[in-house]
């Protein structure tokens, strides 16, 4: 292998703690030569010091912002790999604009996404809201009353990285899933590749027992499911949102489960998080969790095993396998 590059290590403690246990770091070591220095604040005159040699930046949550600014203080730098999903929050355009690589970590999020959603999927489809809710108040459901998987038609909104793979599992289970899906950039070609029925939004949450939201958070895509398209749904369908709170209406999504018309299963809220005394909290056909269907816990190493892979393919010369290109910010999450 070539001469170690330099690299700086710009995250919080406690998630470079979770994301590189000492395994994973000191297979980092043995390819990098890394900074002792923990950069948070890129304007410190310490951080310029480590930053001055930087060829690599691994970076995680509570990263700083990677601007024009902290390139004028790494001027070596070849690389930014990030040991998460998402980087528009934190790298800028100018990053690109300079030839710096980008590489991004959700591939191995999207993993434990797709298991969450998949779970919601089977729950929503047996209605277990609404049975559990009777439970509590000592009412057992009849048999012609319970409600099964087999056959629910699931509509899919966005082909993202999670989208296929919710559609993969969907389409592999015993169910019987019917799947819809409405992306503006698919074409029937790619959905008829994918497996899947491709329509317009409309059609989809007219025709769904279940939508299941995988969209990117865009300008264009604030209130994708607003108050009329959340009407078009029949009564008794379920909305999934493990995507960003954004893309669904809150309070229109509210006044229809208040109402006993939809389920919901909400991982994500706008905004989020969600005031305890909204009415979603008291509902009892919603599910909400805090913004947990990615990465938790012992799976968060997952993300640091996936960016040590990407720094070993650097300092090889090799492709970065989650390169994030400038075209992409416009549609990713």
């Amino acid at each position: 292998m070539a001469e170690r590059p330099k690299l700086v290590l710009a995250m919080r403690q406690d998630i470079l703690d979770l994301v590189l246990p000492a395994p994973l770091r000191a297979r980092l070591d043995t390819l990098a030569d890394v900074h002792p220095l923990l950069v948070t604040d890129a304007a410190t005159r310490e951080a310029g010091d480590a930053l001055a040699t930087a060829e690599v930046l691994l970076t995680g949550w509570g990263a700083p912002e990677i601007d024009a600014g902290l390139l004028a203080r790494a001027p070596r730098l070849g690389a930014v790999i990030h040991a998460a999903g998402t980087v528009k929050h934190h790298v800028h355009p100018v990053v690109w604009e300079r030839g710096i690589a980008v590489s991004s970590a959700a591939d191995a999020n999207a993993g434990p996404v797709v298991d969450f959603t998949m779970a919601t999927v089977v729950l929503a489809a047996r209605r277990t809201l609404g049975a559990a809710a009777d439970y509590r108040r000592g009412r057992l459901p009849s048999y012609p009353e319970r409600r099964g998987a087999d056959g629910a038609v699931v509509g899919v909104i966005g082909a993202s990285r999670i989208g296929r793979g919710v559609i993969a599992r969907l389409l592999a289970a015993d169910a019987g899933f019917q799947v819809l899906l409405a992306d503006p950039y698919v074409t029937a070609a790619d959905a008829a590749a994918l497996g899947v029925r491709l329509v317009d939004l409309d059609e989809l949450c007219a025709a769904s027992d279940i939508v299941t939201v995988h969209a990117p958070d865009l300008p264009e895509t604030r209130h994708l499911l607003d108050a009329r398209r959340l009407g078009l749904l029949r009564d008794g369908a379920a909305v999934i949102n493990t995507a960003r709170g954004r893309l669904v209406d809150t309070e229109a999504l509210a006044l229809a489960c208040a109402a006993g018309r939809l389920d919901a299963y909400l991982d994500v809220t706008d905004p989020e998080p969600l005031p305890v005394e909204h009415v979603l909290h008291r509902l009892p056909n919603v599910l909400l969790t805090p913004h947990i269907a990615g990465c938790q816990g012992s799976e968060v190493q997952r993300l640091g095993a996936y960016a040590v892979a990407e720094v070993e393919r650097f300092a090889r010369h090799e492709a970065l396998l989650g390169a994030v290109r400038a075209g992409d910010l416009a549609r990713i999450a």
